[in-house]
């Protein structure tokens, strides 16, 4: 017979590995608390029960059978987090003016904008169209590197508001949404019952299968629809051929005028010299021979230099770390196909990538004050980390600093 400490376990047991799925963390006292801090959990006979959705999201139930647990009517709509912003059920014509209820659906779009292009008012327009009326929410990834992603995510995300005035309010800046699944995540615990993603259609297949993959699991929706935007085509001129790759390739090249072509005509001239300096200093070019391979910065213009660097095992080798550029997923390479990685993450989740769409993740590079939403980055050589050992200090800057030290004479 099992004694009370035995059971005791076994349902902590149960519990904890539930949160852990649902990316929960414990307050010690029975509690579970969102990514965003909110108490929205209780153990109750070994098991997860949410107080806000009044649902349990147990592994091992199938998808109608949880959704039969909720007692609330399926018409009642639900409150939207303190946080949350998008377009409102008054805007749809549902509703009255200065509500705070979400929409049951929420469009979305992640993707890097690295550099935001003429080509991206195509996804946006796409995702407002499929949007009806209802959320929507644009996610500019948080990557940051000097080959494939040279804009900081706060520099990124004001050249995205003054190319697309249009879409300023659905363009949300939170370091929190590194991934797919940070955004899925948050959509679920804000209320949403459906969910729309909206992707070039070379990525419709990738995001598909891993957005369904877990539902259930780490989220619960009704309905998930990945969306495609438009066929992308790297050889056709104008809109469906413009690329973040071309606008890296122009800066390289030291190509103005190719640059320009790809920005839309919100943007002035002034702003795209800007938008031109600023991918041309986070790329650190000063010198043509001082730039990386075009493997590196545009894989897509120089497939053959890429594939000989893969096939000798120069790059991308078992047990390395890489980032997926379409979906912020991290993992380790566990599996190397003839032109694509098998990758697991930290949380134990598989996600397959093409060689072309990863980068190597090196939090030496780290710029962000936070490594993930719950822990701070303590990484010694890392600009997050100077940006704490500064907060710490009350340092606003290096000569602040010197004057604050300095010994008086």
């Amino acid at each position: 017979m099992k004694n009370f400490f035995q059971f005791l376990k076994e349902a902590q047991s149960q519990a904890s590995m539930q949160a852990k799925k649902l990316n929960l963390v414990s307050d010690g006292h029975g509690g579970w608390l969102d990514s965003r801090g909110k108490f929205v959990a209780t153990t109750e006979d070994g098991k997860l029960q949410f107080v806000d959705k009044k649902k349990a999201k147990v592994e091992d139930d199938k998808p109608t059978q949880s959704k039969a647990a909720k007692p609330e009517p399926k018409a009642e709509p639900k409150k939207t987090a303190p946080e949350a912003t998008g377009a409102k059920k008054a805007e749809a014509g549902e509703g009255g003016e200065g509500t705070d209820e979400t929409t049951e659906t929420l469009t979305v779009a992640f993707g890097r904008f690295n550099p935001p292009t003429v080509g991206h008012g195509k996804l946006l327009a796409a995702a407002k169209k499929a949007s009806a009326g209802e959320d929507m929410k644009i996610y500019p990834s948080r990557s940051q590197d000097p080959k494939k992603n040279p804009l900081d995510p706060d520099m990124k995300v004001g050249f995205m508001k003054k190319m697309f005035p249009e879409y300023e309010e659905n363009i949300v800046n939170d370091n929190e949404m590194r991934s797919i699944f940070n955004v899925l995540t948050t959509a679920d615990e804000q209320g949403y019952k459906n969910v729309n993603i909206i992707v070039g259609s070379d990525r419709q297949s990738e995001f598909e299968n891993l957005a369904t993959k877990y539902n259930g699991e780490l989220y619960n929706f009704d309905n998930i629809r990945v969306i495609s935007a438009g066929v992308r085509d790297a050889d056709a001129e104008g809109v469906e051929g413009m690329s973040a790759s071309k606008m890296r390739k122009a800066v390289v090249d030291g190509d103005f005028a190719a640059f320009r072509r790809g920005t839309p005509k919100e943007l002035n001239d002034g702003d795209t010299q800007a938008l031109f300096d600023a991918v041309r200093g986070g790329m650190k070019i000063k010198k043509k021979k001082e730039v990386a391979e075009m493997w590196e910065i545009a894989p897509k213009f120089d497939a053959r230099g890429l594939r000989e660097q893969y096939v000798n095992g120069f790059i991308y080798k078992i047990g390395d770390i890489v980032e997926s550029l379409h979906t912020g997923l991290i993992g380790e390479i566990v599996r190397r196909g003839t032109n694509h990685l098998i990758c697991v993450t930290r949380e134990n989740y598989m996600f397959k990538s093409w060689i072309r769409d990863v980068m190597e993740y090196d939090e030496k590079t780290m710029n962000s004050r936070m490594r993930d939403s719950k822990h701070p980055n303590t990484l010694v050589g890392t600009a997050g980390y100077l940006k704490n050992a500064m907060a710490a200090t009350g340092t606003t800057g290096i000569k602040n600093f010197i004057n604050k030290n300095k010994k008086k004479k």
